[in-house]
């Protein structure tokens, strides 16, 4: 488990003691303001600890949800539009307007951790939003995906959520031509 430093001194009362705990082995310094109760974290885990407010998306959401067999380059994050520069090399960031950000966010469980992730009605749209930005292979692999589990994606839902989005004629006859 992540914990920061306000979190560790609170476990432990003071910063003596949480160096105690550093040098015993039984607490291991992660990051910068980042304590674990394990040697080693994924980095997952750690991305969604150092940025509780983002949203894995796109790549990192199609691989999460086991859409593509593909590992991302990078983890992709998506940040309200006013939220500060993420500096990490492994994250590449991706602004979302503020009325459309929260739409579609879940948490779920991935190689036991908690994520927040778009969930898949959101990330079909995503995916169409985005036909261009992306390799026809790649695209037509998660297309196919989608194809085989129409029957689990909440249709209505996903209605629900192309209604706030711009081009929303041509994002739902895509998905009706393309997918279902």
């Amino acid at each position: 488990m992540l914990y920061s430093f306000d979190e560790c001194i609170k476990k432990y009362k003071n910063q003596y003691q949480v160096e105690k705990m550093l040098q015993a082995g039984e607490l291991f310094k992660i990051d910068r303001g980042i304590y674990s109760d394990k040697k080693r974290v994924s980095e997952t885990e750690i991305i969604s600890f150092k940025y509780p407010e983002a949203v894995f998306t796109m790549d990192s959401a199609y691989y999460f949800h086991g859409l593509t067999d593909v590992i991302p380059e990078k983890y992709y994050l998506s940040t309200e539009r006013n939220a500060a520069k993420i500096t990490m090399d492994s994250v590449k960031q991706v602004f979302c307007n503020t009325s459309l950000f929260s739409i579609g966010v879940e948490t779920i469980s991935y190689q036991n951790m908690r994520i927040k992730i778009y969930d898949k009605e959101r990330m079909l749209i995503e995916l169409i939003r985005n036909k261009k930005t992306l390799a026809l292979d790649y695209y037509k692999e998660i297309i196919s995906s989608y194809r085989k589990i129409t029957n689990d994606l909440d249709i209505e839902k996903m209605q629900e959520y192309i209604s706030n989005f711009p081009k929303r004629d041509y994002i739902l006859n895509t998905i009706q031509f393309e997918v279902m």
